[in-house]
């Protein structure tokens, strides 16, 4: 990873009329697409943009032909390395792109994982990605959590998709093999934080940010259950902790999954399937969004990978053996 130098950025522009009574960083949001909010709030709080010469406040109301003067530094944004790795793209247009991602990818470079992730193979799929905050990723996915990711290829579309996210408009639904016969769905509203004694791990804390994941009963079995969930936020963990909060975690989650479930009757092919599997048993199947040129919903939607196939076969299996 290296890191790109200061980048100066210089802008005038005229307050169009039709923008009046506007507060002056909602103006400035539509004008300047390739800037987030945050970033126009920052330049205005620190002097960066004046309006008539003057410096200004974000919510100062403007009338229309003012002249706005942008002079500001960009931060500092690293260097990421480029990776041939393959990618599972099941859509692209020329504002995002669909990506469906395997177990066993690690979406954003971090500790112990600075190559060999999501962020690489897009860089070497499309250089100009590296002008974007995390090469246009929107939002993650655990390490061992597969399936659909939205990744932004322009400016415009990666404020216009965060912006959905933030107003949670993004359509997010997963599916998970849980322990535990589970008799009908319902939400999770917790709010989580870093475990309070062991920082690489979640936790629900009173005093942790609001987390709410509503789920819903796909199939039964003897002594797990087949869930689709829904995620209004998008905490780190927060499905994982969630189902462990409930006291049904998700089969082969190896930091929150607690005791295996084994039940009297069980095969050897389901046991020993269940003793080793590899990752939590989660995969985000279906994503949804406003585009953000037409503002037309698309939905996408993929069928679960093999490995949670071949166990949700073993899971019937066990059914039918025991009635």
């Amino acid at each position: 990873m290296n890191i790109t130098p200061h980048k100066n950025i210089q802008h005038a522009l005229v307050i169009p009329d039709d923008y009046f009574d506007e507060r002056l960083d909602a103006a400035l949001a539509k004008l300047l697409p390739a800037y987030s909010r945050t970033q126009i709030k920052d330049w205005i709080d620190n002097g960066s943009i004046q309006l008539n010469g003057e410096i200004c406040k974000g919510k100062t109301k403007v009338r229309g032909g003012e002249t706005v003067t942008v002079q500001a530094v960009m931060k500092e944004q690293p260097q990421w390395e480029a990776e041939n790795i393959p990618l599972n793209i099941e859509y692209e247009d020329e504002s995002f792109m669909i990506i469906n991602k395997p177990p066993g990818l690690v979406v954003h470079p971090g500790a112990g994982n600075a190559t060999r992730t999501l962020l690489n193979a897009l860089l070497h799929y499309d250089a100009a990605l590296q002008e974007l905050p995390r090469a246009g990723i929107i939002h993650r996915l655990d390490k061992d959590t597969s399936g659909l990711l939205v990744v932004a290829k322009t400016p415009a579309a990666y404020k216009h998709i965060t912006l959905q996210l933030k107003k949670r408009d993004l359509l997010r639904e997963y599916q998970a093999i849980v322990s535990g016969a589970m008799i009908s769905g319902g939400s999770v509203d917790a709010p989580l934080d870093r475990h309070p004694r062991e920082r690489k791990r979640r936790a629900v804390v009173e005093t942790g940010k609001p987390a709410l994941t509503h789920y819903r009963v796909a199939e039964r079995f003897r002594s797990h259950t087949r869930l689709k969930l829904r995620l209004e936020t998008g905490r780190t963990h927060q499905i994982r902790v969630h189902m462990s909060h409930i006291h049904h975690p998700i089969v082969g989650d190896a930091v929150y999954g607690g005791r295996l479930q084994l039940t009297k009757g069980m095969t050897p092919e389901l046991r020993e399937a269940l003793k080793t599997f590899k990752r939590q048993a989660l995969h985000a199947f279906a994503l949804g969004l406003a585009h953000p040129e037409t503002d037309e919903w698309m939905q996408f939607e993929i069928d679960l990978p093999d490995d949670m196939k071949q166990l949700l076969e073993l899971l019937r299996d066990d059914v039918a053996r025991n009635r």
